[in-house]
C-alpha cells in the first residue's frame, strides 16, 4: 500500500478541537490585533497580565471543576489527574497515541481475512477513575483494551463502575414524570429510585458515566494529524468528527456506514447481540478539503461492465481468472466473460496488470457515465423553479422580502462587492435554468427572457385547472437574464404590498409547477407563510390540541389528502422534487403533515421557521436558500442496493417513493444532505472464510445534465459467532438505523409505544452483550460494549427529541422533526441527539485561532447538563438546527463589551433579534467568530445563525433548558436515572424476570420479523 504519511498533510482547514499541550505553549502567529483592555478588566493573553483560568469571573465558585491542563490524552475526570505520561502508560492498555506500547499480543495468521484484520476493541469494564478498584480481580482489568484494527484514537474510557448501581429488585417502578422546566437541571446527584444501595457508594457519580463530548473530542484531535484509510482501519470515526478519508477500495464512511463491520455468519448469532444489521447510505455526501474528488468514468456506448446474473457493477472486490478472460462477481459468485474492449491480462497473483490505472478496481466510490438505455428522458441541466408566496402574511411579516433576498444571494452571491463578478458565473452549474412563479389566490407567471427590459407578468385566475401560459421565457439562463431576474425580485415585495390577499392556494401552484417541469424534471423551491385555505386542495385546522397523547394523534402526523398524495407521486414519476420553506410568523398551524408529504415523497426537504421574525431570521432563511441551491443535487434518481449471497434487503427507511418492495427506490431529487437506511436479514448462512459485500447504485442526472451511476462498495468480514462482531460495531450507524425505523413507525404506533420500544431495544442490546460477551464480571456491574458506550445517551436523546417526546408538542414540529430524522445523515443526527456546548467565558487565549500546523484550535466541548453551567458564564449551544448563545444573568459586563462592542454592558441592552456577532477588534470576539465559522463546516443542511438566550429575559431560554439532554426534562429521566433504569432491566433480564409483551417471543422471533431493527412485540 502507499505510504500514508504523504496524506497526513491534507485537510489543512480541518479544525483542532483538542489542541495539545505542546501546541498550546507556542506564540500565536495568527492573532488579530487585540484592542486595549477596558479598565479593570484583565484580558487574557495581553502582555501586562498573566492568564487567569476564568478571566471573566471575579471569584471562582466553590463547585468549579479543577482546571486541567490540555494534553494529548483526554483528562480522566478526577482531581488527582497528573500529566505524567509514564504513569498513564500503566493505566492505559490502549493503543498508545504517542505513548510507548508494551507487549501487544501477537495474532495468528488464521485470524486474518482476505482484505483486512479483524482484531479490535472489546468491552470495557474498568473501574471508574481509570485505576483498579480495591479488590477488583485482575483478570478483568485491561482484558478488553483496544487492539490493532480497533479505533485508533481510543484510550480506555471509564465506564460506570458496576458497583455504583444499586441491585435490582423485580418490583422496580420507573421514576416519576418530569418536573416543570425551571427545575430541569438538578445539580446534586440524584438518588437512584428503588432499594437502598448495597455497596460502598450509594450514588452514581455523574462525572464517571460515558461522556459524549469526550467521545467526539479525542478522535477529532487524532484525525487532525491522520487520515482514515478505509481498508486498514475497520472502525470508522464518530460521525461528527471531521476527517480525511483515503479510499482504498472500501467506500468512505461519509458515503456508507455499516452497523456491523464484522458480521456474524448466522441469524442466530446476530440475534444474541440484538443489534440491527443495516447500512446508512449518503451517496452524494460532501467531501472534505484534502479528499480526492469522486472519479467520473465513461465506458462509452457499452456502459460499465456488470455481472450478468445479479447486475452488480464492476468493483474492486471482483476477481479475475482464466488469464483475465473471466471476472467472478463478489455478490453472487457468478463467473462472467470479460468484454473484449475491457480485457487486460492478469499477473501471476491474479490481479489485472492495469489495475492501478483503473479507478473502478481500486476505489470504493466512483461515478459511471451511462449510455442511452439508462435514460428515462434526455438529460438536461437542472431546472430550478421558485414558487413565491405573496399573500398578506408574507408581505407584512417581511418573509417575502427575506425570501427574495435569499434567492438573489443564492443565484448571484448577494451584495458582496467587486469579488462577486468573477464568482457569480459559477454559482449555478453550467446548463442550469431558473424560473419564477408567484401565488396568492391566483397564480402569476413571469417571462424572464434576456431581451426584455423587465419581466412580463401573466395572471392565471383559473386555479381549478391551471395550465402553463408560457412556452418560452419561463426558464432562463440566470446569467443572461440577470438584470431581469434581479429587478423582478427587488420589486416583488412592493408590487404585492398593495394587493394583500390573505389566503394562498398551494395545490394549484404545485400542479402548475408539475406541468412546467414534466418534460425535463427539476427542483421546485416553494415558500409558504400561511395555511393554504383557498381553492382546490384547501386545508383546515386539524390540530385543535385535544388529540395530543391519544391514539388519534398519529392521524395528525400523516396525510390522507388525495390531492397532495397524487401530486407527490406524479412529481416523483416526472423526476421533480420540492423543498418547502415554511414560516409561521405568528406560530400558527400549517399542516406540515400534509404539505411536507410532497417533499418527503419526492426526496426534498422542509425548512421550517415556527416563529419567523423578520430582522432575526432573514439571515438564516437566506443562508438556507443558498445552501439548497449550492449543494450537490441530482434528480430523476433511482437507487438499488445489492448484497452478498446469504443476505437480503428486508426494509428501506428514508424519504423516497417505493411502489413495491422489490422495486428500486425512486427520488424526484436527492442531494448531498440526504441519507437512506437499509436493513438486511439472512436468507441462508454466510461463509466465515469469505467476506460479505454490499453495493449501492444510485442512477441520477447531475445538475449539469449528465446521466450517471454513483456506486458505493462496502466490505465486511464474517465471523462464526458474534463476539468478533461486537468489536466492530459502528455506534452512529446503529443509532441512525434505529432512529429512522422509529420515525417510520410513527404513523402506525402511538408515541408511547415507540418510546417503550426504544427503551426495550436499548435494554436488549446491552443485556445481550452482558449475557453473551462479558466474562465473569460481578453481577452488579453495568458493562457497556467498548464501541457502544454512548449509545444509551443517544437513545435517551432520541426519546427526548421533538419527534418522540412525551407531553404536548405542536404536531407541525413533531412531524417536521420526524421526517427530518428519516432523511438526515449520521453527522446531522448525532448533533441533533446531543448538542455541542462550548463555554466562552473561560476560553484559553489560543482557542479559536490556528496553531502552528494551521489547524484551528477548538476548546473542548462540555456536557449537556445544567450542573456544568457556571455562574456568570456564556455558552454556545448548537444542535445542528438552532445555535443559541446563552448568557447567564450575572455575566461580566467586560465579556459583553468584548463580544458585542463598547457600551453593551448589560443583558437588557443587547438586541434580542441580532443573528450575528459584530466584527470587532477584540480577542474574544475574533475567537468566537472563528469558532462559529468552524461549527458551520460540520453540520447538515441547516444554516448557523445565533439566537440570543439571555437568562431570565428570552423565550429561547426554554429551548436552552430543553437541549440539556443529560438533565431531567422533555418528560423523561436524567442520564443518570436512565442508566440506572436500563441497568435494572438488564439485571432483571439476566435473572429471567423481565416482563416481555409476548411470552412466545424467543431469541429468533425478533429477527424473523421483517423489521429487525426494533423489538417485535411493539412493532407487530
Amino acid at each position: 500500500m502507499a505510504d500514508f504519511g504523504m496524506y497526513h498533510s491534507l485537510g489543512q482547514d480541518a479544525a483542532n478541537p483538542n489542541g495539545s499541550q505542546q501546541q498550546g505553549n507556542q506564540p500565536n502567529k495568527f492573532r488579530p490585533p487585540v484592542a486595549p483592555s477596558p479598565s479593570g478588566y484583565q484580558q487574557s493573553g495581553s502582555a501586562a497580565f498573566g492568564q487567569t483560568p476564568n478571566q471573566y469571573m471575579g471569584t471562582p465558585m466553590q463547585n468549579t471543576p479543577p482546571v486541567q491542563d490540555q494534553s494529548y490524552f483526554p483528562p480522566q475526570q478526577s482531581p488527582q489527574y497528573q500529566q505524567d505520561v509514564s504513569s498513564m502508560t500503566s493505566q492505559m492498555g490502549a493503543v498508545g497515541l504517542g505513548v510507548e506500547q508494551h507487549a501487544q499480543p501477537r495474532h495468528k495468521k488464521k485470524d486474518r481475512h482476505a482484505y483486512h484484520n479483524i482484531e479490535g476493541p472489546g468491552g470495557s469494564s474498568q473501574a471508574f477513575n481509570g485505576m483498579p478498584q480495591a479488590g477488583t480481580p485482575t483478570q478483568f482489568l485491561g482484558q478488553n483494551t483496544p487492539q490493532v484494527g480497533g479505533a485508533q484514537w481510543n484510550s480506555p474510557q471509564i465506564t460506570p463502575a458496576m458497583n455504583q448501581f444499586p441491585a435490582a429488585t423485580p418490583t422496580f417502578s420507573p421514576p416519576m414524570q418530569a418536573s416543570p422546566m425551571q427545575h430541569a437541571a438538578r445539580t446534586g446527584t440524584p438518588h437512584a429510585a428503588g432499594t437502598p444501595a448495597s455497596t460502598q457508594q450509594g450514588r452514581v457519580d455523574p462525572e464517571q458515566i460515558p461522556s459524549v463530548p469526550r467521545s467526539r473530542d479525542v478522535p477529532a484531535q487524532y484525525y487532525l494529524e491522520h487520515v482514515y484509510p478505509t481498508m486498514e482501519h475497520h472502525l470508522p470515526p464518530p460521525a461528527l468528527v471531521p476527517f480525511v478519508a483515503y479510499d482504498q477500495g472500501n467506500s468512505s464512511p461519509k458515503f456508507a456506514r455499516l452497523t456491523l463491520n464484522n458480521i456474524p455468519s448466522s441469524a442466530e448469532a446476530l440475534a444474541t447481540t440484538a443489534l440491527p444489521l443495516g447500512l446508512i447510505l449518503q451517496p452524494l455526501a460532501p467531501l472534505q478539503e484534502g479528499e480526492q474528488p469522486i472519479p467520473v468514468l465513461d465506458f462509452g456506448e457499452t456502459g460499465p461492465p456488470r455481472c450478468r446474473r445479479c447486475r452488480s457493477y464492476i468493483n474492486p472486490f471482483m476477481t479475475f481468472r482464466s488469464g483475465g478472460n473471466k471476472f467472478v462477481c463478489n455478490m453472487c459468485t457468478f463467473p462472467n466473460d470479460v468484454p473484449s474492449e475491457y480485457f487486460a491480462p492478469t499477473d501471476p497473483s491474479g490481479a489485472r496488470v492495469d489495475r492501478l490505472q483503473r479507478p473502478e478496481l481500486t476505489l470504493g466510490t466512483v461515478d459511471f457515465m451511462v449510455p442511452k438505455e439508462y435514460w428515462s428522458k434526455p438529460p438536461v441541466g437542472l431546472r430550478w423553479l421558485f414558487l413565491i408566496d405573496v399573500t398578506a402574511e408574507a408581505v407584512n411579516r417581511g418573509y417575502l422580502d427575506g425570501f427574495c433576498e435569499g434567492i438573489m444571494s443564492a443565484l448571484y452571491g448577494g451584495e458582496t462587492g467587486d469579488s462577486e463578478e468573477e464568482g457569480s458565473a459559477q454559482r449555478l452549474p453550467k446548463g442550469a435554468r431558473v424560473g419564477i412563479i408567484t401565488f396568492d389566490k391566483e397564480i402569476y407567471f413571469y417571462n424572464l427572457s434576456a431581451g426584455l427590459d423587465k419581466a412580463q407578468m401573466m395572471v392565471m385566475p383559473d386555479i381549478e385547472e391551471p395550465f402553463v401560459p408560457l412556452s418560452e421565457g419561463l426558464f432562463v439562463d440566470p446569467e443572461e437574464s440577470k438584470a431581469v431576474i434581479t429587478s423582478l425580485l427587488t420589486q416583488l415585495p412592493t408590487m404585492f404590498s398593495e394587493v394583500k390577499n390573505p389566503e394562498p392556494a398551494l395545490l394549484p401552484v404545485l400542479n402548475s409547477a408539475l406541468a412546467a417541469l414534466t418534460a425535463t424534471g427539476g427542483k421546485v423551491v416553494c415558500s409558504l407563510s400561511a395555511l393554504p385555505t383557498w381553492g382546490p386542495g384547501r386545508l383546515f385546522l386539524r390540530d385543535d390540541g385535544n388529540m395530543h397523547n391519544t391514539d388519534a394523534e398519529k392521524k395528525l402526523l400523516t396525510t390522507e389528502h388525495p390531492g397532495y398524495r397524487k401530486v407527490a407521486q406524479k412529481m416523483v414519476e416526472s423526476g421533480i422534487g420540492v423543498d418547502f420553506f415554511l414560516a409561521a410568523p405568528s406560530g400558527g398551524y400549517l399542516d406540515i403533515a400534509t404539505i411536507g408529504h410532497v417533499s418527503a415523497l419526492s426526496g426534498g426537504e422542509v425548512f421550517y421557521y415556527p416563529t419567523f421574525h423578520s430582522p432575526r431570521d432573514v439571515l438564516k432563511l437566506s443562508k438556507e436558500i443558498k445552501h439548497t441551491v449550492m449543494r450537490e443535487t441530482g434528480y430523476q434518481a433511482l437507487m438499488k442496493v445489492r448484497c452478498s449471497n446469504g443476505l437480503q434487503v428486508s426494509a428501506y427507511h428514508g424519504n423516497f417513493y417505493h411502489h413495491t418492495f422489490g422495486a428500486d427506490l425512486e427520488f424526484g431529487v436527492i442531494d448531498a444532505d440526504k441519507a437512506i437506511g437499509v436493513m438486511f436479514s439472512y436468507d441462508g448462512k454466510l461463509d466465515p472464510k469469505l467476506d460479505a459485500h454490499f453495493q449501492s447504485a444510485l442512477l441520477y442526472t447531475t445538475a449539469t445534465g449528465e446521466r450517471r451511476v454513483r456506486c458505493c462498495n462496502i466490505v465486511a468480514s464474517v465471523s462464526e459467532g458474534a463476539a468478533e462482531a461486537m468489536k466492530f460495531v459502528d455506534q452512529d450507524a446503529v443509532v441512525s438505523i434505529i432512529a429512522k425505523e422509529a420515525a417510520a413507525r410513527v404513523v402506525e404506533k402511538n408515541l408511547k409505544e415507540i418510546r417503550g420500544a426504544l427503551t426495550e431495544k436499548t435494554v436488549d442490546i446491552l443485556a445481550g452483550y452482558r449475557k453473551n460477551f462479558t466474562g465473569n464480571n460481578p453481577p452488579g456491574q453495568l458493562v457497556l460494549p467498548e464501541n457502544l458506550k454512548e449509545f444509551s445517551m443517544y437513545i435517551l436523546g432520541l426519546i427526548k427529541s421533538r419527534a418522540f417526546k412525551g407531553g404536548k408538542e405542536p404536531t407541525d414540529r413533531r412531524v417536521h422533526d420526524m421526517r427530518m430524522i428519516k432523511a438526515m445523515g449520521p453527522l446531522e443526527l448525532s448533533l441533533y441527539l446531543y448538542p455541542r456546548i462550548i463555554s466562552l467565558h473561560n476560553l484559553d487565549e489560543k482557542d479559536g485561532f490556528a496553531n502552528e500546523s494551521g489547524h484551528l484550535k477548538m476548546p473542548e466541548s462540555i456536557r449537556a447538563s445544567f450542573s456544568k453551567v457556571e455562574e456568570g458564564g456564556a455558552y454556545i449551544v448548537d444542535n445542528g438546527q438552532v445555535c443559541l448563545l446563552w448568557l447567564h444573568a450575572q455575566v461580566s459586563p467586560h465579556l459583553l463589551e468584548d463580544l458585542f462592542g463598547e457600551g453593551h454592558t448589560s443583558l437588557k441592552g443587547l438586541d434580542a433579534f441580532s443573528a450575528t456577532l459584530p466584527v470587532l477588534q477584540t480577542h474574544l470576539n475574533a475567537q468566537v467568530r472563528n469558532i462559529l465559522q468552524y461549527l458551520e463546516t460540520s453540520r447538515g443542511s441547516k444554516a448557523l445563525t445565533i439566537q440570543l438566550a439571555r437568562q431570565g429575559l428570552d423565550g429561547a431560554e426554554y429551548e436552552f433548558a430543553r437541549l440539556l439532554y443529560e438533565d431531567r426534562n422533555n418528560e423523561a429521566q436524567s442520564y443518570v436515572d436512565w442508566l440506572v433504569h436500563v441497568h435494572r432491566h438488564i439485571q432483571l433480564e439476566l435473572a429471567g424476570q423481565r416482563k416481555k409483551e409476548d411470552s412466545s417471543e424467543g431469541g429468533l422471533a425478533s429477527t424473523a420479523s421483517t423489521f429487525v431493527g426494533l423489538r417485535t412485540p411493539y412493532w407487530g
